[in-house]
């Protein structure tokens, strides 16, 4: 008989195919959750509500050194370059990334991977140490946002909560933070603010200097199990790492169809040749092996700013029946 679980996860074509069926969990009967990530998270990290989730993959790493709740398939629904997510408020005089050592800068939490990724890209390509900033963390555009877990981080970084009624956005656009981290457009930026800009006028020229640079394609998510579910059924780790590839190589298969379109950007064949160009024909791939450029170089910048207590190695994030690849 099947097991009745759950998995809550964006709704993106990467998990298109398990949302409609089309991908199974052999051995499932699942029930898919679509959520916006931020309330995924919350609720997987602090409740353990669904046997399945989508998870940040910075708040994965301080898991396992909290209680270690979960255990994770190398399945990898969200990457994102993260130089377009460095904004900076237009009076402030930053004009450069060495123009921010010295100032406040606002994040939503210090632990999210987006800004670990910003953080260690910054310190380690242009000079901007991690702990030259200050840290205010809080809401983006509702306050009351607070870490999803607790922080031990070392006394030479400084990180302070904004007030109760304030958010991140507006002390941007007032100058009262020199800069905002976030993996979230903010909405002063978007509505064309004029006191609002990104650091990197062409973000996304810099973010394929980056990958040209390193080879690196930033991991935002990871997807992962109930460890004590996994512990009575170790069969699963491999059967949701299946099931994710092939929603994986679905969404990259329907991406290419011309006679309509499978999302509303006019020159999708255009854009995505060009991303082959620039990154490879498998440029999304799921697995360790492909990937371990990009966690080696994630959990190097987890350790360097004070989040993970030791450095970890990518084999053990992930349950150890879905490290090797093998025909199926």
């Amino acid at each position: 008989m099947a097991l009745s679980l759950s998995l809550a996860c964006s709704e993106c074509d990467r998990t298109q195919g398990l949302r409609d069926g089309s991908a199974p969990v052999e051995g499932v009967s699942l029930t898919c959750i679509g959520l916006p990530v931020e309330e995924v998270f919350h609720r997987m990290v602090r409740f353990a509500e669904f046997d399945a989730a989508e998870l940040s993959l910075s708040s994965y790493v301080l898991s396992l050194q909290m209680g270690n709740p979960f255990i994770a398939v190398p399945a990898f629904p969200s990457r994102m370059f993260r130089h377009s997510g460095i904004y900076v408020n237009s009076r402030s005089g930053i004009a450069e990334p060495a123009d921010l050592i010295g100032r406040t800068v606002g994040v939503a939490e210090y632990q999210l991977t987006a800004n670990v990724w910003i953080r260690g890209i910054l310190q380690e390509h242009y000079g901007v140490p991690a702990a030259s900033v200050t840290y205010r963390t809080g809401g983006l555009h509702a306050p009351g946002r607070v870490e999803k877990l607790p922080l031990s981080l070392p006394d030479d970084i400084r990180v302070e909560p904004i007030g109760d009624e304030q958010t991140l956005a507006q002390m941007l656009v007032a100058g009262e933070i020199d800069a905002l981290y976030t993996p979230r457009t903010p909405a002063p930026y978007a509505q064309g603010r004029p006191e609002v800009r990104r650091l990197f006028g062409d973000a996304a020229a810099e973010e394929a200097r980056y990958f040209a640079d390193t080879g690196v394609f930033p991991i935002m998510h990871t997807v992962v199990l109930r460890r004590a579910l996994y512990a009575e059924h170790r069969w699963l780790a491999r059967a949701f790492f299946k099931a994710f590839e092939q929603a994986r190589s679905q969404a990259l298969d329907r991406i290419d169809e011309t006679a309509t379109l499978k999302y509303m950007v006019p020159w999708l064949p255009e854009e995505v040749a060009r991303t082959r160009r620039l990154l490879g024909d498998d440029y999304w791939p799921y697995g360790v092996p492909p990937n371990q450029l990009a966690l080696e170089t994630f959990l190097r910048y987890s350790y360097e700013q004070g989040l993970a207590q030791r450095l970890l190695s990518p084999a053990e994030l992930f349950a150890p029946e879905t490290l090797e690849d093998f025909v199926t």
